[in-house]
Protein backbone atom coordinates (compact mmCIF):
# COMPACT_ATOMS: atom_id res chain seq x y z
CA UNK A 1 0.00 0.00 0.00
CA UNK A 2 2.66 2.33 0.97
CA UNK A 3 4.33 1.76 -2.33
CA UNK A 4 1.53 2.39 -4.32
CA UNK A 5 0.97 5.38 -2.80
CA UNK A 6 4.46 6.90 -3.16
CA UNK A 7 3.82 5.91 -6.74
CA UNK A 8 0.77 8.04 -6.72
CA UNK A 9 2.45 11.03 -5.57
CA UNK A 10 5.50 10.75 -7.94
CA UNK A 11 2.99 10.53 -10.73
CA UNK A 12 0.99 14.05 -9.54
CA UNK A 13 4.69 15.74 -9.14
CA UNK A 14 4.64 16.48 -13.35
CA UNK A 15 1.30 18.25 -13.44
CA UNK A 16 1.62 19.94 -10.69
CA UNK A 17 4.83 21.71 -11.27
CA UNK A 18 3.67 22.69 -14.70
CA UNK A 19 0.85 23.92 -13.35
CA UNK A 20 2.54 26.16 -10.78
CA UNK A 21 5.34 26.75 -13.41
CA UNK A 22 2.32 28.22 -15.49
CA UNK A 23 0.67 29.98 -12.98
CA UNK A 24 4.12 31.84 -11.56
CA UNK A 25 4.35 32.49 -15.94
CA UNK A 26 1.36 34.09 -16.21
CA UNK A 27 1.95 36.25 -12.94
CA UNK A 28 3.90 38.22 -14.89
CA UNK A 29 0.82 39.73 -16.10
CA UNK A 30 -1.69 39.94 -13.75
CA UNK A 31 -4.54 42.64 -14.11
CA UNK A 32 -3.41 45.65 -12.28
CA UNK A 33 0.25 44.70 -11.91
CA UNK A 34 3.57 46.06 -14.50
CA UNK A 35 5.52 43.51 -16.54
CA UNK A 36 9.10 43.31 -14.89
CA UNK A 37 11.71 44.83 -16.66
CA UNK A 38 14.36 42.48 -16.80
CA UNK A 39 17.09 44.28 -18.78
CA UNK A 40 19.24 44.13 -15.66
CA UNK A 41 18.86 40.66 -15.47
CA UNK A 42 20.17 40.19 -18.76
CA UNK A 43 22.94 42.57 -18.59
CA UNK A 44 24.14 40.13 -15.17
CA UNK A 45 23.80 37.47 -17.80
CA UNK A 46 25.81 39.66 -20.79
CA UNK A 47 28.49 39.84 -18.25
CA UNK A 48 28.34 43.49 -17.47
CA UNK A 49 30.08 45.26 -15.13
CA UNK A 50 28.56 43.35 -12.14
CA UNK A 51 30.36 45.57 -9.42
CA UNK A 52 29.70 48.64 -10.08
CA UNK A 53 25.90 48.91 -10.69
CA UNK A 54 23.92 50.69 -8.28
CA UNK A 55 20.77 50.29 -7.33
CA UNK A 56 19.38 53.51 -9.79
CA UNK A 57 20.22 50.54 -12.44
CA UNK A 58 17.94 47.67 -11.27
CA UNK A 59 15.21 48.54 -12.69
CA UNK A 60 12.38 47.18 -10.63
CA UNK A 61 14.63 45.96 -7.85
CA UNK A 62 16.69 43.49 -9.71
CA UNK A 63 19.37 43.60 -7.21
CA UNK A 64 20.71 41.06 -4.87
CA UNK A 65 18.91 39.58 -2.36
CA UNK A 66 20.97 40.90 0.25
CA UNK A 67 22.86 44.37 -1.39
CA UNK A 68 21.08 46.69 -3.34
CA UNK A 69 24.38 47.26 -4.66
CA UNK A 70 24.99 43.29 -5.85
CA UNK A 71 23.37 41.94 -9.05
CA UNK A 72 20.81 39.00 -8.21
CA UNK A 73 23.43 36.16 -10.27
CA UNK A 74 24.92 36.43 -7.19
CA UNK A 75 22.42 35.25 -4.96
CA UNK A 76 22.86 31.64 -3.39
CA UNK A 77 21.73 29.70 -0.87
CA UNK A 78 21.66 31.55 2.83
CA UNK A 79 23.96 34.82 2.57
CA UNK A 80 26.59 32.55 0.54
CA UNK A 81 27.57 33.87 -2.72
CA UNK A 82 28.07 32.59 -5.89
CA UNK A 83 29.51 34.27 -9.15
CA UNK A 84 27.81 37.18 -10.58
CA UNK A 85 27.68 35.21 -14.05
CA UNK A 86 25.87 32.49 -12.68
CA UNK A 87 23.32 31.15 -14.82
CA UNK A 88 19.74 31.80 -13.14
CA UNK A 89 16.44 28.91 -13.61
CA UNK A 90 13.68 30.46 -11.92
CA UNK A 91 10.32 32.02 -12.32
CA UNK A 92 9.78 35.46 -11.37
CA UNK A 93 7.17 38.20 -11.08
CA UNK A 94 6.53 41.75 -9.27
CA UNK A 95 3.78 43.07 -7.47
CA UNK A 96 4.06 46.36 -7.10
CA UNK A 97 7.28 47.27 -4.11
CA UNK A 98 7.89 43.33 -4.35
CA UNK A 99 10.01 41.12 -6.77
CA UNK A 100 9.71 37.66 -6.34
CA UNK A 101 11.56 34.82 -6.67
CA UNK A 102 10.86 31.14 -7.27
CA UNK A 103 13.47 28.29 -7.59
CA UNK A 104 13.28 24.26 -7.16
CA UNK A 105 13.70 21.12 -9.27
CA UNK A 106 12.30 17.60 -8.71
CA UNK A 107 14.52 14.53 -9.64
CA UNK A 108 11.91 11.90 -10.45
CA UNK A 109 14.03 8.44 -11.00
CA UNK A 110 15.51 5.27 -9.91
CA UNK A 111 18.66 4.63 -8.41
CA UNK A 112 20.99 1.73 -8.56
CA UNK A 113 23.39 0.91 -6.02
CA UNK A 114 26.44 -1.05 -6.11
CA UNK A 115 25.55 -3.50 -9.16
CA UNK A 116 26.16 -7.13 -9.08
CA UNK A 117 27.39 -6.84 -5.49
CA UNK A 118 27.89 -10.38 -3.69
CA UNK A 119 26.01 -11.40 -0.95
CA UNK A 120 26.24 -9.84 2.04
CA UNK A 121 27.77 -6.52 0.09
CA UNK A 122 26.18 -3.46 0.70
CA UNK A 123 23.67 -1.94 -1.87
CA UNK A 124 20.86 -1.79 -3.25
CA UNK A 125 18.24 -0.02 -5.60
CA UNK A 126 15.26 2.34 -5.25
CA UNK A 127 12.68 4.43 -7.24
CA UNK A 128 12.52 8.03 -5.68
CA UNK A 129 12.16 12.18 -6.36
CA UNK A 130 14.50 14.14 -4.50
CA UNK A 131 12.96 17.95 -4.42
CA UNK A 132 13.28 21.41 -3.13
CA UNK A 133 10.83 24.55 -3.67
CA UNK A 134 12.33 28.01 -2.86
CA UNK A 135 10.67 31.32 -2.77
CA UNK A 136 12.44 35.01 -2.47
CA UNK A 137 10.08 37.88 -2.06
CA UNK A 138 12.47 41.34 -1.90
CA UNK A 139 11.68 45.04 -1.99
CA UNK A 140 13.46 48.41 -0.85
CA UNK A 141 13.03 49.81 2.60
CA UNK A 142 13.58 53.77 1.92
CA UNK A 143 16.50 55.03 0.54
CA UNK A 144 18.89 52.44 1.59
CA UNK A 145 17.42 49.65 3.00
CA UNK A 146 16.31 46.18 1.57
CA UNK A 147 13.79 43.54 3.09
CA UNK A 148 14.04 39.88 2.12
CA UNK A 149 12.32 36.84 2.99
CA UNK A 150 12.86 33.17 2.29
CA UNK A 151 11.22 29.92 2.24
CA UNK A 152 12.88 26.46 1.68
CA UNK A 153 10.21 23.48 1.34
CA UNK A 154 10.74 20.04 0.33
CA UNK A 155 8.76 16.86 0.19
CA UNK A 156 11.50 14.49 0.79
CA UNK A 157 10.07 12.95 3.59
CA UNK A 158 6.93 12.09 0.89
CA UNK A 159 9.27 11.21 -1.86
CA UNK A 160 12.13 9.43 0.48
CA UNK A 161 10.63 8.00 3.22
CA UNK A 162 12.00 8.38 6.51
CA UNK A 163 15.65 7.35 5.93
CA UNK A 164 16.03 9.00 2.69
CA UNK A 165 17.50 7.06 -0.12
CA UNK A 166 20.73 4.97 -0.78
CA UNK A 167 23.56 6.12 -1.44
CA UNK A 168 26.90 3.83 -1.02
CA UNK A 169 29.49 5.65 1.56
CA UNK A 170 26.81 8.41 2.61
CA UNK A 171 26.33 8.67 6.18
CA UNK A 172 24.86 11.02 8.83
CA UNK A 173 21.98 12.06 11.46
CA UNK A 174 19.97 9.12 12.34
CA UNK A 175 16.57 7.15 11.80
CA UNK A 176 14.74 5.11 14.42
CA UNK A 177 17.93 5.26 17.20
CA UNK A 178 20.41 4.19 14.25
CA UNK A 179 22.65 5.93 12.34
CA UNK A 180 21.88 6.44 9.03
CA UNK A 181 24.53 4.38 6.30
CA UNK A 182 24.96 3.90 2.90
CA UNK A 183 21.80 6.61 2.50
CA UNK A 184 21.34 10.35 2.42
CA UNK A 185 18.68 11.59 4.79
CA UNK A 186 15.86 13.52 3.70
CA UNK A 187 15.70 17.02 4.11
CA UNK A 188 12.78 18.77 6.16
CA UNK A 189 9.32 19.79 4.55
CA UNK A 190 10.65 23.65 6.48
CA UNK A 191 13.95 23.98 4.57
CA UNK A 192 14.23 27.55 5.39
CA UNK A 193 12.35 30.45 6.83
CA UNK A 194 14.20 33.45 6.92
CA UNK A 195 14.16 37.30 7.41
CA UNK A 196 16.99 39.55 6.77
CA UNK A 197 17.50 43.55 6.84
CA UNK A 198 20.35 44.65 4.59
CA UNK A 199 21.53 48.47 5.36
CA UNK A 200 23.29 50.45 2.57
CA UNK A 201 25.87 53.21 3.64
CA UNK A 202 26.98 53.40 0.11
CA UNK A 203 27.78 51.68 -3.13
CA UNK A 204 30.77 49.83 -1.62
CA UNK A 205 29.73 49.03 1.97
CA UNK A 206 26.54 47.28 3.38
CA UNK A 207 25.59 45.80 6.58
CA UNK A 208 23.51 42.71 6.44
CA UNK A 209 20.68 41.25 9.88
CA UNK A 210 19.88 37.63 9.09
CA UNK A 211 17.85 35.63 11.03
CA UNK A 212 16.68 32.16 10.00
CA UNK A 213 14.43 29.05 12.17
CA UNK A 214 15.33 26.85 9.93
CA UNK A 215 18.03 29.10 8.22
CA UNK A 216 21.75 28.63 7.11
CA UNK A 217 24.23 29.93 9.28
CA UNK A 218 27.75 31.30 7.54
CA UNK A 219 29.73 27.92 7.15
CA UNK A 220 31.04 26.72 3.70
CA UNK A 221 29.74 27.42 -0.32
CA UNK A 222 26.76 27.36 -1.67
CA UNK A 223 24.26 24.47 -0.67
CA UNK A 224 24.96 21.62 -3.40
CA UNK A 225 21.17 21.43 -4.40
CA UNK A 226 21.64 25.44 -5.34
CA UNK A 227 25.60 25.23 -7.14
CA UNK A 228 24.68 25.23 -10.91
CA UNK A 229 27.67 22.78 -10.98
CA UNK A 230 26.11 20.21 -9.29
CA UNK A 231 22.51 21.04 -10.57
CA UNK A 232 22.36 17.60 -12.99
CA UNK A 233 23.39 14.95 -10.39
CA UNK A 234 20.43 14.25 -7.83
CA UNK A 235 22.16 12.57 -5.20
CA UNK A 236 23.98 14.81 -2.65
CA UNK A 237 27.98 14.94 -2.15
CA UNK A 238 29.47 12.18 -0.30
CA UNK A 239 31.56 15.01 1.96
CA UNK A 240 27.90 16.88 2.63
CA UNK A 241 28.40 16.82 6.45
CA UNK A 242 32.09 17.86 6.12
CA UNK A 243 31.07 20.94 3.72
CA UNK A 244 27.59 22.46 3.45
CA UNK A 245 25.20 20.50 5.85
CA UNK A 246 24.44 23.14 8.37
CA UNK A 247 22.36 24.69 5.43
CA UNK A 248 19.38 23.35 7.58
CA UNK A 249 19.48 24.39 10.60
CA UNK A 250 16.71 25.27 13.71
CA UNK A 251 18.40 28.75 14.82
CA UNK A 252 20.38 31.15 13.13
CA UNK A 253 21.23 34.68 13.30
CA UNK A 254 24.03 35.97 11.21
CA UNK A 255 25.35 39.57 11.23
CA UNK A 256 27.49 40.17 7.17
CA UNK A 257 29.37 43.31 6.69
CA UNK A 258 30.38 43.50 2.86
CA UNK A 259 32.87 45.99 1.58
CA UNK A 260 33.23 45.73 -2.14
CA UNK A 261 33.92 42.33 -3.65
CA UNK A 262 34.24 41.32 0.15
CA UNK A 263 32.29 40.12 2.77
CA UNK A 264 33.23 38.87 6.18
CA UNK A 265 30.06 37.07 8.24
CA UNK A 266 29.25 36.15 11.84
CA UNK A 267 26.71 33.59 12.69
CA UNK A 268 25.16 32.10 16.08
CA UNK A 269 23.00 29.20 15.41
CA UNK A 270 21.71 26.01 16.71
CA UNK A 271 24.25 22.89 16.41
CA UNK A 272 22.11 20.21 16.86
CA UNK A 273 21.11 18.74 13.61
CA UNK A 274 17.55 17.98 11.91
CA UNK A 275 15.86 15.07 13.91
CA UNK A 276 13.77 12.61 12.00
CA UNK A 277 10.36 14.33 12.38
CA UNK A 278 10.99 16.38 9.48
CA UNK A 279 7.27 18.21 9.37
CA UNK A 280 8.45 19.97 12.72
CA UNK A 281 10.16 22.50 14.20
CA UNK A 282 13.18 21.63 16.34
CA UNK A 283 14.18 23.22 19.73
CA UNK A 284 16.73 26.36 18.74
CA UNK A 285 19.48 26.21 21.32
CA UNK A 286 22.09 28.96 19.83
CA UNK A 287 25.01 27.32 21.45
CA UNK A 288 27.39 27.46 18.39
CA UNK A 289 29.29 29.92 16.74
CA UNK A 290 30.77 30.33 12.39
CA UNK A 291 32.39 32.76 10.86
CA UNK A 292 33.26 32.89 6.47
CA UNK A 293 35.53 35.48 4.35
CA UNK A 294 33.40 35.70 0.97
CA UNK A 295 35.59 36.86 -1.82
CA UNK A 296 34.41 37.59 -5.40
CA UNK A 297 37.67 38.71 -7.40
CA UNK A 298 35.82 38.75 -10.46
CA UNK A 299 32.48 38.29 -12.35
CA UNK A 300 33.04 34.61 -12.59
CA UNK A 301 34.82 33.74 -9.58
CA UNK A 302 33.37 33.05 -5.75
CA UNK A 303 35.44 32.03 -3.05
CA UNK A 304 35.23 31.41 0.87
CA UNK A 305 36.99 30.66 3.37
CA UNK A 306 35.08 29.48 6.82
CA UNK A 307 35.34 28.19 10.60
CA UNK A 308 32.51 26.99 12.65
CA UNK A 309 32.38 24.95 16.42
CA UNK A 310 29.55 23.12 16.02
CA UNK A 311 27.98 21.98 19.71
CA UNK A 312 26.74 18.21 19.69
CA UNK A 313 25.63 18.19 15.98
CA UNK A 314 24.52 14.58 16.15
CA UNK A 315 21.56 13.19 18.40
CA UNK A 316 23.53 9.77 18.74
CA UNK A 317 26.34 11.36 19.84
CA UNK A 318 25.10 14.37 22.22
CA UNK A 319 28.46 14.51 23.98
CA UNK A 320 30.45 15.25 20.97
CA UNK A 321 30.95 18.70 19.72
CA UNK A 322 32.76 19.24 15.81
CA UNK A 323 35.11 22.01 14.53
CA UNK A 324 34.66 22.67 10.89
CA UNK A 325 36.74 24.15 8.63
CA UNK A 326 36.07 24.55 5.11
CA UNK A 327 37.12 26.23 1.76
CA UNK A 328 35.89 26.62 -1.23
CA UNK A 329 36.16 28.27 -5.22
CA UNK A 330 33.00 28.26 -7.49
CA UNK A 331 33.39 29.47 -11.18
CA UNK A 332 30.64 30.05 -14.23
CA UNK A 333 31.30 31.83 -17.36
CA UNK A 334 28.31 31.91 -20.17
CA UNK A 335 28.59 32.47 -23.09
CA UNK A 336 25.40 32.24 -24.90
CA UNK A 337 21.42 31.02 -23.73
CA UNK A 338 21.97 27.72 -21.85
CA UNK A 339 25.43 27.44 -23.22
CA UNK A 340 27.53 27.91 -19.67
CA UNK A 341 30.03 25.77 -17.56
CA UNK A 342 30.53 26.04 -14.07
CA UNK A 343 32.89 24.24 -11.81
CA UNK A 344 33.33 23.63 -8.15
CA UNK A 345 36.19 23.16 -5.64
CA UNK A 346 35.68 22.32 -2.07
CA UNK A 347 37.55 21.34 0.52
CA UNK A 348 36.05 20.68 4.10
CA UNK A 349 37.63 19.26 7.19
CA UNK A 350 35.93 17.35 10.70
CA UNK A 351 37.86 17.60 14.13
CA UNK A 352 35.81 16.02 16.67
CA UNK A 353 35.96 16.77 20.24
CA UNK A 354 34.75 14.58 23.25
CA UNK A 355 35.86 14.65 26.71
CA UNK A 356 38.56 17.31 26.18
CA UNK A 357 40.17 14.79 23.55
CA UNK A 358 40.03 15.97 20.07
CA UNK A 359 40.16 13.03 17.18
CA UNK A 360 42.65 13.78 14.26
CA UNK A 361 41.14 15.32 11.24
CA UNK A 362 39.43 13.61 8.81
CA UNK A 363 38.83 15.50 5.54
CA UNK A 364 36.73 15.59 2.06
CA UNK A 365 37.46 17.12 -1.22
CA UNK A 366 35.13 17.60 -4.01
CA UNK A 367 35.84 18.52 -7.75
CA UNK A 368 32.68 19.16 -10.42
CA UNK A 369 31.82 20.75 -13.21
CA UNK A 370 28.68 21.21 -15.08
CA UNK A 371 29.26 21.80 -19.19
CA UNK A 372 25.35 22.71 -21.01
CA UNK A 373 25.69 23.05 -24.83
CA UNK A 374 22.01 24.24 -25.50
CA UNK A 375 19.95 21.43 -24.68
CA UNK A 376 22.51 18.61 -24.04
CA UNK A 377 24.46 18.97 -21.04
CA UNK A 378 27.62 16.71 -19.82
CA UNK A 379 28.70 16.95 -16.09
CA UNK A 380 31.25 15.01 -13.79
CA UNK A 381 31.76 15.51 -9.89
CA UNK A 382 35.32 13.47 -8.13
CA UNK A 383 34.83 12.99 -4.05
CA UNK A 384 37.54 12.01 -1.76
CA UNK A 385 36.32 11.58 1.81
CA UNK A 386 37.85 10.33 4.69
CA UNK A 387 34.82 8.35 6.76
CA UNK A 388 35.63 6.32 10.52
CA UNK A 389 34.50 3.25 11.20
CA UNK A 390 31.81 4.65 13.60
CA UNK A 391 30.71 6.36 10.27
CA UNK A 392 30.36 3.66 8.05
CA UNK A 393 29.46 1.08 10.94
CA UNK A 394 32.55 -1.34 10.17
CA UNK A 395 33.15 -3.43 13.31
CA UNK A 396 36.33 -2.60 15.30
CA UNK A 397 38.44 -5.48 16.50
CA UNK A 398 39.88 -3.61 19.47
CA UNK A 399 37.04 -0.90 20.49
CA UNK A 400 39.56 1.01 22.62
CA UNK A 401 42.08 1.99 19.91
CA UNK A 402 40.10 4.99 18.94
CA UNK A 403 38.14 5.66 15.67
CA UNK A 404 39.91 4.68 12.48
CA UNK A 405 39.24 6.95 9.19
CA UNK A 406 39.20 4.96 6.07
CA UNK A 407 39.79 6.80 2.54
CA UNK A 408 37.17 6.28 -0.28
CA UNK A 409 36.96 7.80 -3.60
CA UNK A 410 34.07 8.06 -6.04
CA UNK A 411 33.95 9.78 -9.27
CA UNK A 412 30.50 10.34 -10.84
CA UNK A 413 29.90 11.00 -14.81
CA UNK A 414 26.47 11.94 -16.35
CA UNK A 415 24.92 13.40 -19.31
CA UNK A 416 21.46 15.27 -19.72
CA UNK A 417 19.05 16.38 -22.81
CA UNK A 418 16.40 18.59 -22.37
CA UNK A 419 13.78 16.70 -24.16
CA UNK A 420 10.51 19.70 -23.69
CA UNK A 421 10.41 22.79 -22.31
CA UNK A 422 6.65 24.37 -21.19
CA UNK A 423 5.15 27.38 -19.60
CA UNK A 424 9.00 28.20 -18.78
CA UNK A 425 9.35 24.81 -17.16
CA UNK A 426 12.17 22.54 -18.26
CA UNK A 427 12.06 18.81 -18.55
CA UNK A 428 14.89 16.73 -18.89
CA UNK A 429 15.60 13.14 -19.66
CA UNK A 430 19.69 12.11 -17.94
CA UNK A 431 21.43 9.35 -16.78
CA UNK A 432 24.77 9.13 -14.61
CA UNK A 433 27.12 6.09 -13.28
CA UNK A 434 29.42 6.76 -9.98
CA UNK A 435 32.77 4.11 -9.74
CA UNK A 436 34.00 3.79 -6.01
CA UNK A 437 37.40 3.03 -5.07
CA UNK A 438 37.36 2.19 -1.08
CA UNK A 439 40.24 1.68 1.12
CA UNK A 440 41.56 -2.43 1.01
CA UNK A 441 39.87 -2.76 4.76
CA UNK A 442 36.21 -2.22 3.65
CA UNK A 443 36.22 -4.22 0.31
CA UNK A 444 34.58 -6.65 1.81
CA UNK A 445 31.70 -4.95 3.00
CA UNK A 446 31.38 -2.89 -0.40
CA UNK A 447 33.41 -4.80 -2.97
CA UNK A 448 36.80 -3.48 -4.38
CA UNK A 449 35.48 -0.96 -7.17
CA UNK A 450 31.68 -1.07 -6.49
CA UNK A 451 29.45 1.04 -9.63
CA UNK A 452 26.47 2.46 -8.84
CA UNK A 453 23.93 3.94 -11.72
CA UNK A 454 21.06 6.08 -12.36
CA UNK A 455 18.37 7.32 -14.66
CA UNK A 456 16.25 10.75 -14.03
CA UNK A 457 13.65 12.62 -15.40
CA UNK A 458 14.27 16.38 -13.57
CA UNK A 459 11.67 19.09 -13.63
CA UNK A 460 12.56 22.80 -12.80
CA UNK A 461 12.36 26.53 -14.02
CA UNK A 462 13.65 28.00 -17.08
CA UNK A 463 16.90 29.75 -18.03
CA UNK A 464 16.43 33.54 -17.44
CA UNK A 465 17.65 34.17 -21.45
CA UNK A 466 19.95 36.85 -22.22
CA UNK A 467 18.83 39.57 -24.44
CA UNK A 468 15.35 38.78 -24.66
Amino acid sequence: MAHSKRAFFLASLLPLASTLAYSQHQGHQMPGMAPPDTSQAHMNHAGMDHGAMGHEGMGMNMSHAYSRNLPMNRNGSGTAWNPDKTPMYMWMSHHGQWMVMNHGAVNVRYSRQNLGRDAGQRGGGAFGAPNWFMTMAQRPIGEKGLLNLTAMLSLDPLTESGNGYPLLFQSGEAYKGQPLVDRQHPHDLFSALSVAYTHSFSEDVDLTAYLGYPGEPAIGPVAFMHRISAMPNPDAALGHHWQDATHITFGVATLGLRYKQFKLEGSNFTGREPNEHRYGFDKPRADSWAGRLNWNPTPSLALQVSRAFIKSPEELHIDEDVKRTTASIIQSNMWGDYRYITSALVWGMNQHVADGHTDPASHSVLAETNVQLGKPAVYGRYEFVQKSDEELRIPRNAPDTGHLNYNVHALTLGANYRVAQLAHTDLTLGAQATVYRPDADIKAYYGSTPVSAQVYLRLNPSLMKMGQ
